[in-house]
């Protein structure tokens, strides 16, 4: 098995930044890509921003200019940047990774979810 933490969340006024992180730890053989999803109140989960093991980056459109993700591949960990932060970011921002636990076994993992607010 393997669980993704995540921390960093909170409140912010709108303009500021956040910075969120996601550590992977289990039964881990790789990790392919890891990157953050938002579930705004009431709509479905979308992407942000998505990282590869090889550190290429795809970010959505909206976040594009706002956001940098990261990674630290030595600590299955995975950084979101956010600046310039809107109301219409908050949401659960919840870490995704998809992990080899064995060289042919491919899994996708979620965390937990956690709470960004952007108060206006």
């Amino acid at each position: 098995q393997v669980q993704l933490v995540e921390s960093g969340g909170g409140l912010v006024q709108a303009g500021g930044s956040l910075r969120l992180s996601c550590a992977a730890s289990g039964s881990i053989f790789t990790i392919n890509t890891m990157g953050w999803y938002r579930q705004a109140p009431g709509k479905q989960r979308e992407l942000v921003a998505f990282i590869t093991s090889g550190g290429s980056t795809y970010y959505a459109d909206s976040e594009k200019g706002r956001v940098t993700i990261s990674r630290d591949n030595a600590k299955n960990k995975v950084i979101l940047e956010m600046n310039s932060l809107k109301p219409e970011d908050t949401g659960v921002y919840y870490c995704n990774a998809r992990v080899r636990t064995t060289p042919l076994g491919l899994y996708e993992y979620w965390g937990q979810g956690t709470q960004v607010t952007v108060s206006s």
